[in-house]
């Protein structure tokens, strides 16, 4: 499956942005959907997973109750609603797929897209 993502750009502390993973060359249905990011200097951290069918959901304790992540698989699309942003949610924004069960671990992904940036500045 290919992947790829968009939706970053800079946005105002507080504010919101939608970021879009369009999938690809298999059958996006079969594949969990991961979000991760990479911030300057830092390692690449786990935001949010969806299951296949978008039953199971979980999120890093630094978004939740601010992120919200979905998919509409008749779409071949994923999504990651971000609300009031903060400067450290600045960062590239990856999305990841998987077979099998969801993971909050990067290696567990095989499948990336190439990433879009956020930032968070006033």
């Amino acid at each position: 499956v290919q992947l790829q993502a968009f939706g970053g750009g800079l946005v105002q502390p507080g504010g919101s942005l939608r970021l879009s993973c369009e999938a690809s060359g298999r059958t996006f249905s079969t594949y969990n959907m991961g979000w991760f990011r990479q911030a300057p200097g830092k390692a690449r951290e786990f935001v949010s997973y969806i299951s296949q069918s978008g039953t199971y959901t979980a999120y890093a304790d630094s978004v939740k109750g601010r992120f919200s992540i979905s998919r509409d698989n008749a779409r071949n699309m994923g999504y990651l609603q971000m609300n009031s942003l903060k400067p450290e949610d600045t960062a590239i924004y990856y999305c990841a797929a998987k077979s099998g069960v969801p993971r909050a671990s990067a290696e567990a992904y095989p499948y990336w897209g190439q990433g879009t940036e956020v930032t968070v500045s006033s």
